[in-house]
């Protein structure tokens, strides 16, 4: 049996700080509720394009990295980003043929999705509920993928990650 050497581990590395990063920037008011879903977009496309490589666990990891950060409940964020590994990596086959528009429609949904479990601890611990702003990453972030999807898609190819 050959051992297949994996080349650009760091890229990947990079690209999950640099999500952090921009979900730690601060933002004026007025667009704090805007803000995209950095992390869950960049564990999206890792699992896509990698997914014997980037999958639950480390989603897991990022969400507990997350939780820590924002200082929210520890395993809220955690949960919600292993589920979206866990959805992305069992669709990455039909998610990879989808043209950009249907990717960020389905890029919008999986993140309504870890909002929904974000929202469902916060009731569980008793935390009341945001208004219909707790959605609006979602949204941004589905106008954003395309670009992201071709910026990390170049990086991945520039530096041979496979």
């Amino acid at each position: 049996m050959m051992n297949k050497a994996h080349n650009g581990g760091w890229v990947i590395v990079i690209s999950f700080v640099v999500a952090i990063m921009l979900t730690t920037m601060p933002l004026p008011d007025w667009v704090i509720n805007w803000r995209p879903s950095w992390v869950a977009m960049v564990l999206i496309y890792w699992c896509m394009a990698l997914p014997d490589r980037v999958g639950i666990g480390v989603g897991w990891t990022l969400g507990l990295l997350l939780d820590v950060q924002q200082g929210t409940v520890l395993g809220q964020n955690a949960l919600g980003l292993a589920v979206i590994a866990y959805i992305t990596i069992i669709s990455y086959q039909r998610f990879r043929v989808f043209p950009l528009a249907q990717q960020a429609v389905l890029v919008c949904i999986y993140l309504l999705l870890f909002q929904f479990f974000n929202m469902w601890i916060r009731g569980v611990m008793g935390i009341p509920s945001q208004h219909w702003s707790i959605w609006l990453p979602a949204v941004t972030s589905m106008f954003i993928w395309p670009w992201l999807f071709i910026v990390l898609r170049d990086v991945r190819r520039k530096y041979h990650v496979f």
